[in-house]
Protein backbone atom coordinates (compact mmCIF):
# COMPACT_ATOMS: atom_id res chain seq x y z
CA UNK A 1 0.00 0.00 0.00
CA UNK A 2 1.26 3.29 -1.06
CA UNK A 3 0.58 6.01 1.74
CA UNK A 4 1.00 9.80 0.42
CA UNK A 5 -0.64 11.13 3.17
CA UNK A 6 -2.92 10.24 6.27
CA UNK A 7 -6.20 11.15 4.26
CA UNK A 8 -4.79 9.39 0.83
CA UNK A 9 -3.64 5.81 0.37
CA UNK A 10 -3.60 3.71 -2.95
CA UNK A 11 -4.30 -0.35 -2.82
CA UNK A 12 -1.04 -2.17 -4.44
CA UNK A 13 -3.77 -4.20 -6.48
CA UNK A 14 -4.59 -0.54 -8.29
CA UNK A 15 -0.94 -0.89 -9.73
CA UNK A 16 0.26 -2.57 -12.78
CA UNK A 17 3.84 -3.06 -13.01
CA UNK A 18 5.80 -3.93 -15.94
CA UNK A 19 9.78 -4.27 -16.15
CA UNK A 20 12.30 -4.03 -19.20
CA UNK A 21 16.43 -3.85 -20.19
CA UNK A 22 17.79 -0.72 -18.58
CA UNK A 23 20.30 1.37 -20.39
CA UNK A 24 23.44 2.71 -18.78
CA UNK A 25 26.19 1.40 -16.97
CA UNK A 26 25.91 -1.65 -15.88
CA UNK A 27 28.33 -4.07 -17.52
CA UNK A 28 27.52 -7.55 -18.38
CA UNK A 29 24.67 -7.63 -16.28
CA UNK A 30 23.03 -4.79 -17.90
CA UNK A 31 22.05 -6.82 -21.33
CA UNK A 32 20.71 -9.88 -18.78
CA UNK A 33 18.66 -8.59 -16.38
CA UNK A 34 15.16 -6.48 -16.56
CA UNK A 35 16.06 -3.64 -14.28
CA UNK A 36 13.91 -0.80 -15.17
CA UNK A 37 10.08 -0.45 -13.76
CA UNK A 38 8.03 0.97 -15.21
CA UNK A 39 4.40 1.67 -13.44
CA UNK A 40 0.94 1.92 -14.86
CA UNK A 41 -2.34 3.82 -12.69
CA UNK A 42 -5.53 4.01 -14.01
CA UNK A 43 -5.90 7.50 -12.10
CA UNK A 44 -8.99 8.29 -13.82
CA UNK A 45 -10.75 5.30 -12.78
CA UNK A 46 -9.76 5.20 -8.90
CA UNK A 47 -11.44 5.63 -5.94
CA UNK A 48 -8.54 6.63 -3.58
CA UNK A 49 -8.23 9.96 -4.23
CA UNK A 50 -10.49 12.54 -3.46
CA UNK A 51 -12.47 14.33 -6.79
CA UNK A 52 -10.74 17.65 -6.87
CA UNK A 53 -6.98 16.03 -6.12
CA UNK A 54 -7.73 14.02 -8.51
CA UNK A 55 -8.74 16.68 -11.25
CA UNK A 56 -5.39 18.89 -10.22
CA UNK A 57 -3.40 15.68 -10.99
CA UNK A 58 -4.72 15.18 -14.31
CA UNK A 59 -4.16 18.76 -15.46
CA UNK A 60 -0.73 18.89 -13.86
CA UNK A 61 0.38 15.48 -15.59
CA UNK A 62 -1.64 15.36 -18.41
CA UNK A 63 1.55 14.83 -20.69
CA UNK A 64 1.91 11.42 -18.71
CA UNK A 65 -1.44 10.23 -18.87
CA UNK A 66 -2.91 8.14 -21.82
CA UNK A 67 -6.05 7.97 -23.88
CA UNK A 68 -7.12 5.42 -21.25
CA UNK A 69 -6.72 7.33 -18.70
CA UNK A 70 -3.59 5.98 -17.09
CA UNK A 71 -0.74 7.61 -15.68
CA UNK A 72 2.80 6.08 -17.27
CA UNK A 73 5.95 6.37 -14.50
CA UNK A 74 9.25 4.74 -15.35
CA UNK A 75 12.62 4.96 -13.37
CA UNK A 76 16.04 3.13 -14.55
CA UNK A 77 18.06 5.35 -11.89
CA UNK A 78 19.53 2.06 -9.94
CA UNK A 79 20.67 -1.04 -11.12
CA UNK A 80 17.98 -3.46 -9.06
CA UNK A 81 14.04 -3.69 -10.38
CA UNK A 82 13.27 -2.96 -6.66
CA UNK A 83 15.07 -0.08 -6.27
CA UNK A 84 13.70 1.10 -9.11
CA UNK A 85 9.98 -0.37 -8.65
CA UNK A 86 10.75 1.66 -5.27
CA UNK A 87 11.56 5.06 -6.96
CA UNK A 88 8.22 5.27 -9.52
CA UNK A 89 6.28 5.21 -6.21
CA UNK A 90 8.06 7.34 -4.63
CA UNK A 91 8.02 10.11 -7.88
CA UNK A 92 3.74 8.90 -7.73
CA UNK A 93 3.66 9.96 -4.29
CA UNK A 94 5.54 13.04 -5.17
CA UNK A 95 3.39 13.97 -7.99
CA UNK A 96 0.01 13.20 -5.89
CA UNK A 97 1.37 15.09 -3.23
CA UNK A 98 1.69 18.52 -5.19
CA UNK A 99 -1.93 17.78 -6.75
CA UNK A 100 -3.19 17.99 -3.31
CA UNK A 101 -2.10 21.11 -2.22
CA UNK A 102 -4.63 23.87 -2.74
CA UNK A 103 -3.75 26.78 -4.71
CA UNK A 104 -3.97 30.10 -2.93
CA UNK A 105 -6.80 32.21 -3.76
CA UNK A 106 -5.68 35.57 -5.19
CA UNK A 107 -6.59 39.01 -4.11
CA UNK A 108 -7.11 41.23 -6.46
CA UNK A 109 -5.55 44.54 -5.76
CA UNK A 110 -5.66 47.98 -6.97
CA UNK A 111 -2.89 49.64 -8.26
CA UNK A 112 -2.08 53.06 -5.67
CA UNK A 113 -2.57 56.32 -6.35
CA UNK A 114 1.18 57.70 -6.48
CA UNK A 115 1.46 54.45 -9.10
CA UNK A 116 -0.99 56.24 -11.17
CA UNK A 117 -0.31 59.66 -11.25
CA UNK A 118 3.62 58.41 -11.63
CA UNK A 119 2.46 56.55 -15.37
CA UNK A 120 0.68 59.08 -16.34
CA UNK A 121 3.49 61.62 -15.65
CA UNK A 122 5.97 59.32 -17.85
CA UNK A 123 3.29 58.91 -20.57
CA UNK A 124 2.94 63.16 -20.60
CA UNK A 125 7.27 63.28 -20.75
CA UNK A 126 7.59 60.59 -23.40
CA UNK A 127 4.48 62.13 -25.62
CA UNK A 128 6.41 65.28 -25.05
CA UNK A 129 9.36 63.53 -26.47
CA UNK A 130 8.28 62.15 -29.12
CA UNK A 131 6.44 65.65 -30.18
CA UNK A 132 9.92 67.25 -30.17
CA UNK A 133 11.07 65.06 -33.29
CA UNK A 134 8.11 66.41 -35.44
CA UNK A 135 9.43 68.86 -37.76
CA UNK A 136 8.04 72.13 -38.06
CA UNK A 137 4.72 72.39 -40.70
CA UNK A 138 5.53 74.92 -42.99
CA UNK A 139 3.36 77.88 -42.43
Amino acid sequence: MLEVSSEIRIADEEFQWSFARSGGPGGQNVNKVASKAILHWPVASTSALPEPVKQRFIAFQRKRITKEGEVVINSQRFRDQERNRLDCLEKLREMILQAAVLPKKRKPTKPSRRSRMNRLQDKRQRSGVKALRKTPSGE
